[in-house]
């Protein structure tokens, strides 16, 4: 359905088209926290005051869905307080002078419910979702003066949006609302030109940088992870938990074009924990959360024969060529977070059940080495260096307060470095000799620790915000700077020069968590994540 096909807006849902799903914004909560509530009134009162704009499938409509899987890592203290005040710079209004305490928290407890069964959400339901701007035609040469290789975005997660930055200047070139809760990376065309973000609400937002417009948006499933984009830049594949599906999208027109519904060599079905492509191998990569198994789907006009399967769960019109069909590896641990080396026919999948990560090779699709890697670490945000003559890989932990660094030759580990706390993203360039780590856990959170790669040793330990959480470095194209989150409400980037390690300018902004430089990420750069 074309937007120009789409019946008039109600009430509820005469805004932008920008906030086509408009952003009420509720802070995340244990839901064991509200079992005292009364859900069946509280029920009673959502349907009152809430299924308008949320729906009474609590799916979501203007306002984001309201079920386990998106509330699931909300702080209770803050649900109430947005119920009763609102939010500021949303369309999420207060019930403070209608409904009292004890209402508020009969509703929280509604919400912690799970529903009675699993909606469908199909080819059908995702494209009555789509709103896009069919007349549009993406930019020809960027709107701005600013080097449009060297743009950086940074998400903003207070109030829902992303801040477009000029990498030389630092200037704020735009700043565009996205869908509710965007998770994961944004991922950038292979020319650097278009972005598209998704939210856990499963929404998919394709934007023009050059053109600084927003082109559409469709909600791919009802509870999403992240996004990826094949190497052509023809494909987006969503990774879903609720349904347990990969929808994989036409980047052009954002149409759903397949639904493949994962179930494992049993017919056991799994949440998709994490989609990535792998340039080289011309395919998605799919990290499973429950089952033993790794998926790699091919995204190439002639994919290889040998290995790989046209599933019969796909759903998808029939007249499109490309299959994509599926190759099962079956691995010996449910592996859940990923890191590939620089030519990706190497997997390191880390696994909650063992404190051993696994190498998988995947040209023959068999395991073939161990790492020691105890504490939980956090594979997804590492990064390779060339160091004494091998590469190796380095990655942060989110139980020990370590950086494990591994001789990716021999799957040896070359070092533990000590840090003040579990961290969670670690950054470097390939112009750079330091690599930054945060803290992102623990009393030690206004933390970031510089290592030099060479020596392998913290040189600074740097608190530009005291009190204050300090996390996620991204470096501008050229490797000259370093730009780091206050990940507060009140917060700000900070950018330093990578050399000298000293503050150049604070930029004010509400909660940046990442940021994503187009020419690092289009390049698969060495130093930050894929």
């Amino acid at each position: 359905m074309n937007s120009s096909d789409r019946p008039a807006p109600s009430s509820c849902q005469k805004y932008s088209f920008a906030g086509v799903m408009l952003i009420a914004t509720l802070a995340m909560a244990p839901l064991t926290a509200w079992a005292e509530g009364d859900a069946a009134h509280g029920r009673a009162l959502y349907d009152d005051h809430c299924a308008d704009c949320h729906m009474a499938s609590r799916l979501g409509g203007t306002g984001p869905a309201l079920i386990p899987q998106t509330l699931r890592r909300m702080y209770g203290p803050k649900l109430d307080t947005v119920i009763r005040d609102g939010r500021t710079a949303t369309q999420m209004p207060g019930f403070g002078e209608v409904l009292s305490d004890g209402d508020i928290t009969d509703i929280a407890a509604y919400l912690s419910q799970p529903l009675a069964e699993t909606p469908a959400w199909g080819m059908e339901e995702i494209l009555e979702t789509r709103a896009f701007r069919d007349d549009y035609t993406p930019a020809a040469n960027p709107v701005f003066d600013a080097d449009p290789m060297n743009v950086t975005l940074a998400v903003e997660i207070a109030d829902s949006h992303v801040s477009v930055l000029d990498g030389d200047s630092f200037a704020r070139l735009a700043r565009f609302e996205t869908p509710f809760a965007v998770h994961g990376g944004p991922k950038f065309s292979p020319d650097g030109r278009l972005v598209y973000v998704v939210s856990r609400d499963g929404w998919v937002q394709k934007y023009d940088l050059w053109g600084l417009t927003e082109m559409g948006r469709i909600r791919a499933g009802l509870n999403a992870r992240n996004i990826a984009i094949s190497k052509d830049g023809k494909w987006l594949a969503v990774a879903n938990y609720l349904p347990m599906t990969l929808t994989i999208l036409d980047a052009a027109t954002l149409r759903p074009e397949r639904v493949i519904e994962v179930r494992g060599r049993d017919g056991t079905p799994s949440r998709v924990s994490a989609v990535y492509q792998a340039p080289p191998r011309d395919s998605f990569v799919l990290a499973l959360k429950d089952i033993p198994e790794v998926w790699e789907i091919s995204t190439s006009e002639n994919p290889p024969h040998r290995g790989w399967v046209h599933d019969t769960r796909v759903e998808g019109p029939p007249e499109i060529t490309r299959k994509f069909p599926i190759r099962k590896i079956a691995v010996e641990h449910i592996l859940d977070d990923f890191f590939f080396d620089l030519d990706y026919e190497h997997l390191i999948g880390a696994s909650r059940e063992t404190e051993k990560a696994r190498v998988l090779d995947l040209v023959i699709g068999q395991e073939v080495a161990e790492i020691d890697l105890p504490g939980m670490p956090h594979l997804g945000s590492g990064i390779t260096w060339d160091w004494n003559g091998t590469r190796v890989m380095a990655t942060p932990h989110l139980k020990e307060g370590m950086i494990s660094v591994i001789d990716m030759t021999t799957w040896q580990t070359v070092k533990r470095i000590k840090t003040e706390g579990p961290g969670f993203f670690m950054r470097s360039h390939a112009n750079s000799r330091y690599a930054w780590a945060d803290v992102f856990f623990g009393p030690n959170r206004d933390v970031m620790h510089v290592i030099d790669k060479e020596t392998l040793e913290i040189v600074k330990t740097l608190r530009p915000a005291p009190g204050k959480t300090v996390a996620h470095t991204e470096f501008t194209r050229d490797g000259r700077h370093a730009l780091v989150s206050i990940w507060e409400d009140d917060g700000a980037v900070i950018v330093y020069d990578a050399d000298s390690l000293e503050e150049v300018t604070r930029l004010p902004m509400k909660k940046p968590s990442g940021k994503y430089n187009v020419w690092n990420k289009i390049t698969f750069a060495e130093g930050t994540s894929h």
